[in-house]
């Protein structure tokens, strides 16, 4: 992390060639989906109650809060009709800092009624295959000395397969133990995209508190990660849809959070009476200064924003 550098403007000028790369490939995305017929759309920062996640905490702003997504509000406009949007914002989170979290970061969200995640998962191989060859990287990426493939199909590995594979514990067991975000990042997540990209899929339903439940395994939520160089890029979904089943979780989800004694806030009333109206859909988040930081071929988020906040 970054601290108050002596020199300013010796510390911001050499940040140009990373600034430039971000801009650039910005652009790059931006045609892509204008180009795929997605629309553009802008929300709010500041909202009354964003979606209660209990592993997540939202920054307060005045008796509202900074959003953590921009998803709530996104997934309105489809329940609106709006069959495809994408949206570049800022999104805040309490308590993230480090090499790879920053308390506010950039996001690209796309979402697209009647697609489901195995087809966000092709069409958010094809966006980065075709943003990558636009910035020069047609065939791989480097990134801390891993020469990474581009060239399609990207690899796919489901969540019990992973665990089987890497884990020196079952699924079944980390999750009975509690112990699934940690085996998750210390086992299974730095041996996911070392050699291509890799969708990591099918997450257990307790671990999705946004996402449709498989009809054929309601054990598994359809959900996936995608991972670069054992970094986590972009998480996807298909969404759930049942104003309900979305309630239950939220208010579990609610409960968590007040035995760790978070702050407290509302159910997001306007988002879920929109579910009695969001057809089957689909919608990924990408974060786009990880993504940033693959291209320039650092390992540490300061290197590709403008600001750190300790440089304030």
């Amino acid at each position: 992390m970054s601290t108050l550098p002596k020199d300013d403007c010796f510390y911001l000028a050499r940040k140009a060639q990373a600034l430039q790369l971000r801009a650039g490939f910005t652009e790059h995305l931006r045609r892509f989906f204008i180009q795929q017929g997605f629309l553009e759309v802008e929300t709010p920062l500041r909202i009354p109650a964003p979606a209660p996640e209990e592993h997540i905490e939202p920054l307060p702003s005045g008796n509202w809060f900074l959003q953590t997504s921009p998803e709530i509000c996104m997934k309105r406009l489809l329940a609106a009709g709006y069959p495809r949007i994408f949206q570049f914002c800022k999104c805040f989170r309490a308590g993230e800092r480090g090499n790879r979290h920053l308390p506010e970061f950039s996001m690209l969200e796309w979402y697209a009624l009647h697609c489901d995640y195995r087809k966000l998962m092709d069409q958010c191989e094809d966006l980065l295959i075709s943003a990558c060859r636009q910035m020069g990287h047609s065939g791989k990426i480097v990134w801390q000395n891993k020469a990474i493939l581009l060239s399609p199909p990207w690899e796919r590995i489901t969540v019990a397969d992973a665990f089987s594979r890497y884990a020196p514990v079952s699924l079944p067991n980390a999750l009975a133990g509690d112990r699934f975000d940690e085996v998750l990042v210390e086992h299974v997540e730095p041996n996911l995209g070392n050699d291509l990209p890799t969708f990591l899929f099918d997450y257990p339903a307790q671990m999705a508190s946004l996402a449709k439940i498989k009809k054929d395994d309601p054990a598994v939520a359809e959900r996936f990660e995608l991972y670069i160089g054992g970094m986590e890029i972009a998480n996807g979904f298909s969404e759930l849809t049942d104003a309900r089943e979305q309630r239950r979780r939220f208010e579990e989800a609610l409960k968590a959070q007040a035995a760790r004694h978070q702050v407290h806030y509302a159910m997001p009333e306007p988002f879920l009476a929109s579910l009695e109206n969001l057809p089957p859909c689909a919608g990924i988040a990408l974060g786009l200064d990880r993504m940033i930081m693959i291209l320039a071929d650092t390992a540490t988020i300061d290197d590709v924003i403008a600001f750190s906040p300790e440089t304030l």
